[in-house]
């Protein structure tokens, strides 16, 4: 049985999930300590906080993304175990897919192009396979290497970067995870693998390994007042209710309906930052961000420009007729504000 601690924490939006990820491992000062998250965004606000509190990335501590761990700390070292040969593994391919005839046993071609950079799609199912095809050695490489491993954002991992967290749970190494389903707008690939623990699945996930992983669950929110908390949670009526501990009052507070023509008037009043599903989104000239990349940030007043499906959720106030990619960002742009939310009719 593992010897050090196995956590996941479910949080709800601006319950400080990083901020647990970054106490928790200038903490581990005795440790050998990994930080991984998938996107380079939430990379850098990782390192950002670091930096703010302690005005250096200590040495104990390494940032690295999803990839770059599995690519170079997982793979490469046994690359030869499926690969044949040493030295063939030069990167990751973000861009392009393998033809789909390619056989797994032509493993070259299966996982790597040309180059010799591995597809994304199948660098967690190459991670696994050379786990297995090596007795596990690719593990134990990882153990005596790291003491801890803190993932952030937990609900981007999907397909085989879930085996992947098998073996790291079923390893000597702590591992704490950190994430919210409600918050799942990314996804590491587009692999079918554990299709069923996409989104908000992983809560199901987690919950079959209870018995060698803890659940916690943080559902008070730092950021939102109780009626953006509120409005949130009615997307996802199957998960725990958010209480917030905002209790600064403001003018304007809550959920707000604006028209084209007030737009104007709100956005001189109160200096909201406008949010957009993409950049093809008309937001009647006003400059705005895409949802995504608001994702982690907290601002003071938002509007958001919703797309068709979501006016039609703010019309019906119904979540199932939501599909999950659109409920996911409705649910990040809300979770952006302290204050207010505007929705521009």
């Amino acid at each position: 049985m593992p010897s050090r601690r196995k956590l996941a924490v479910i949080a709800a939006a601006g319950s400080h999930k990083t901020e647990f990820v970054v106490n928790e491992a200038l903490a581990s000062a005795d440790k050998r300590v990994l930080v991984t998250t998938y996107t380079t965004h939430n990379i850098r606000c990782i390192e950002q906080r670091i930096y703010s509190k302690v005005g250096h990335i200590p040495e104990h501590i390494t940032i690295m993304s999803w990839y770059s761990f599995l690519a170079n700390q997982w793979c490469r070292p046994y690359q030869r175990a499926l690969l044949g040969a040493p030295g063939i593994i030069r990167g990751v391919d973000f861009e392009s897919n393998r033809f789909r005839m390619i056989r797994q046993s032509q493993a070259r071609r299966y996982y790597t192009n040309r180059a010799g950079d591995l597809y994304k799609d199948w660098v967690a199912d190459f991670a696994t396979k050379v786990n297995e095809a090596t007795d596990g050695a690719a593990v134990a490489r990882l153990e005596d290497i790291y003491d801890e491993i803190y993932i952030d954002e937990l609900q981007d991992l999907v397909g085989y970067d879930l085996d992947v967290l098998d073996f790291l749970l079923a390893s000597e190494i702590g591992v704490v995870m950190v994430g919210d389903p409600r918050q799942h707008t990314y996804a590491t690939n587009q692999n079918m693998k554990n299709k069923r623990y996409r989104g908000a699945g992983i809560l199901d996930w987690l919950t079959k390994r209870r018995a060698i992983c803890e659940l916690q669950t943080r559902e008070v929110s730092y950021r939102c007042n109780q009626a953006i908390c509120d409005f949130a949670d009615a997307l996802y009526p199957d998960l725990p209710s958010t209480t917030s501990a905002n209790t600064d009052t403001h003018d304007p507070s809550g959920i707000i309906m604006l028209t084209p023509d007030e737009l104007a008037a709100h956005v001189a009043s109160h200096r909201p930052v406008i949010l957009r599903n993409s950049v093809t989104a008309n937001t009647l000239g006003f400059d705005a961000m895409n949802i995504g990349i608001a994702k982690g940030n907290t601002f003071d007043h938002v509007v958001i420009f919703p797309t068709e499906p979501m006016k039609t959720y703010l019309r019906d106030r119904n979540p199932a007729r939501l599909a999950d990619g659109s409920r996911s960002r409705l649910y990040v742009a809300i979770t952006r504000a302290k204050h207010s939310v505007a929705f521009v009719s």
